[in-house]
């Protein structure tokens, strides 16, 4: 607001274009006038003008390493009082940060040998009715595949059944592979006793 004052104040003047913005003339000139001294700058803006410079300091001496969190707390082995909140809105209005450890996140993997699409609007996505302005976003997050573990599972349970004389059929039943419901290969059944896995070596 106040650089399009500035561009036009020579046209219009300051207080005729106050009046149609919402800023009063002495605050577009207290602006005017905290720009051309720092002096006159309010007591935070002074202070954080301050703390950036250390702060700048403190993460280009650790090798642009330290976070938020170790720029603070080196601030505080200086002696510098500082909440680490605000190194944390400093760092961030600087554009500044400490490294992460692993791998960033990536959802998406663009292809750069494709042709981006156009931007039709303009990045303006406020539409001025309904149904005149569709935007979608295709986002493949990458996530633990359960379908293709779960049928190993039902294989082995599968196995596990299958070896109980009780599951198969007759005439598939071994001689030497009995449960506890048949004492002998050619008996009848003794009793209804679980299932047993016996080796081939001890029939029973």
């Amino acid at each position: 607001m106040k650089r399009f004052i500035d561009e036009n104040r020579g046209v219009y003047g300051v207080e005729p274009i106050c009046k149609v913005l919402p800023i009063a003339p002495s605050t577009y000139y207290a602006h005017a006038v905290r720009e051309e001294s720092p002096d006159k700058q309010p007591v935070r803006a002074q202070r954080d003008a301050r703390l950036c410079v250390a702060i700048r300091n403190v993460w280009q001496e650790n090798y642009h390493v330290y976070g938020a969190r170790k720029v603070w707390r080196q601030l505080q082995r200086d002696a510098v009082e500082v909440a680490r909140c605000t190194v944390e809105r400093l760092m961030r209005q600087m554009g500044i940060c400490g490294v992460v450890r692993g791998k960033p996140v990536r959802t998406t993997v663009r292809d750069p040998a494709l042709p981006c699409p156009a931007d039709r609007v303009n990045r303006q996505f406020r539409a001025p009715r309904p149904n005149a302005l569709w935007v979608a976003d295709f986002t493949s997050p990458r996530r633990r595949d359960r379908a293709a573990r779960s049928p190993g599972r039902r294989c082995r349970r599968r196995r596990s059944c299958n070896a109980c004389p009780r599951r198969r059929s007759p005439a598939c039943r071994s001689p030497y592979t009995s449960s506890s419901r048949s004492c002998r290969p050619d008996g009848p059944p003794a009793s209804r006793g679980p299932c047993r896995r016996r080796s081939s070596a001890s029939p029973c």
